[in-house]
């Protein structure tokens, strides 16, 4: 299993910017300060439900079934994760 990025300090918890790139086949190194791209900011949880919305075709009543749940809930959480990426798009 690959280890997943981490996007938040385990000291502090505050978040993280990558300070490092490499290439594998040169080894060429860059450094710099980069911000996270805005997706990988959310939870594991929030891009999951991202994906399976992507996979059912932005189909809310589809992706209701899928989990079992209620297509208001479903919504809901879609209107969660908006709301959050709007917050994230104006830091």
């Amino acid at each position: 299993m690959k280890p997943k990025l981490p996007i938040h300090c385990p000291s502090c918890e505050n978040s993280l910017s990558v300070s490092q790139l490499s290439c594998e086949h040169c080894k060429t190194l860059v450094s710099g300060n980069y911000g996270l791209p805005l997706l990988m900011q959310l939870s594991d949880e929030e891009q999951h439900f991202i994906m399976q919305f992507f996979l059912s075709s932005g189909s809310l009543k589809e992706m209701a079934i899928q989990m079992g749940n209620s297509y208001p809930t479903v919504r809901n959480k879609l209107d969660d994760i908006i709301s959050k990426i709007k917050t994230l798009q104006n830091k």
